[in-house]
């Protein structure tokens, strides 16, 4: 790969959106002309400042999306503001309507062709109006749980199910990784969370359905089961005090089901002190396969690192809402 010269707006400047700001920074083809963020905090500083770095950028950040995504020339924006499609969406629109193609971190438009159809079509179709290309990933969704175990299966005659695992041990992951996760609050505070949903692991329904997708896997229904990992004694995690009997992290399963079949099974536990982390493929076909990555993925490295690699590969994809099932492979270059 030897890409051109790439002009990048960054959309969301969160703890992800500055991660990836920091590694673009790295890449010497890539060239930061815009950054857009409504925290008051940030606007209207130099994006080197915000991005905690000794050095300027000479690029503002901005609330005026519209402002910037007109003024500039870049041929991608790098879109990380929210997990969910329906609020995400107007952004999108936005960022197409000025010819731009964008890369996103959104979970729910991995593979929303199912979950949220409509929303899907209109953006596919205002994407091919306009010749560009729309793309979701990171680590999961977007890599560990669908598209890695995809591509296992290449090597396979046959695959009757398949199951993943990602667990992880969020005792070192940013303390809103660890919230995300409900780790310290009660069984109580735990459901009544779910039940709002405010607390899941975004994502896991798009999986199945990309992998079945994939595999020509006709899902009778899909279920989506969270619950607690509750503490069997007290637990310290730096500042963090978890009690005996509140919840450590969250076991959430996605599944996939075809005549009253578990078909694909897709199993996240993140909780603190985890005494086994780890990334695991199991499929059940022939040959069968059974691969662990042992201690697993760091999540935040993964998902700023895959979406800085898809740059790229987003910018020369033919125009429409694409998923990492028919874009070009993604890879790490220099």
């Amino acid at each position: 790969m030897n890409p051109k010269q790439i002009k990048v707006v960054q959309y969301g400047l969160g703890p992800i959106g500055l991660q990836i700001t920091r590694y673009l920074l790295e890449r010497k083809i890539f060239t930061i002309v815009g950054a857009i963020d409504i925290d008051p905090r940030k606007v209207g500083k130099d994006l080197g400042t915000v991005a905690g770095l000794n050095k300027k950028l000479r690029v503002r950040v901005s609330s005026d999306a519209n402002k910037v995504l007109k003024n500039s020339h870049a041929g991608i924006v790098v879109l990380t503001t929210a997990s969910s499609l329906k609020t995400i969406k107007p952004q999108i629109l936005q960022v197409i309507f000025h010819g731009k193609n964008v890369v996103s971190t959104c979970e729910e438009l991995v593979y929303p062709w199912l979950t949220n159809p409509q929303i899907a079509k209109e953006i596919d179709l205002a994407a091919k109006k306009k010749k560009v290309s729309v793309l979701s990933t990171g680590v999961n969704p977007g890599f560990l749980m669908d598209f890695l175990p995809m591509a296992v299966t290449a090597v396979c005659k046959e695959v009757n199910n398949i199951t993943v695992e990602r667990i992880q041990n969020a005792k070192y992951r940013r303390v809103p990784f660890q919230q995300k996760i409900g780790a310290g609050i009660t069984k109580n505070e735990f459901n009544k969370k779910v039940k709002d949903g405010t607390l899941r692991h975004v994502g896991l329904t798009e999986s199945v359905h990309l992998i079945a997708s994939k595999l020509g896997w006709k899902l009778d229904k899909t279920q989506d089961i969270i619950e607690p990992v509750v503490a069997a004694k007290n637990v310290s995690a730096g500042k963090m005090k978890i009690a005996k009997g509140n919840a450590l992290g969250v076991q959430q399963t996605g599944l996939g089901i075809k005549n009253n079949e578990e078909k694909i099974k897709l199993l996240f536990r993140a909780t603190i002190g985890e005494e086994s982390p780890r990334d695991r493929i199991i499929i059940d076909g022939l040959p069968p396969i059974d691969m662990t990555i042992k201690n697993g993925v760091n999540g935040d490295i993964a998902t700023c690192a895959i979406t800085m690699n898809a740059i790229p590969i987003v910018i020369n994809a033919k125009p429409g809402l694409r998923t990492m099932a028919d874009v070009e492979p993604i890879s790490c270059f220099i």
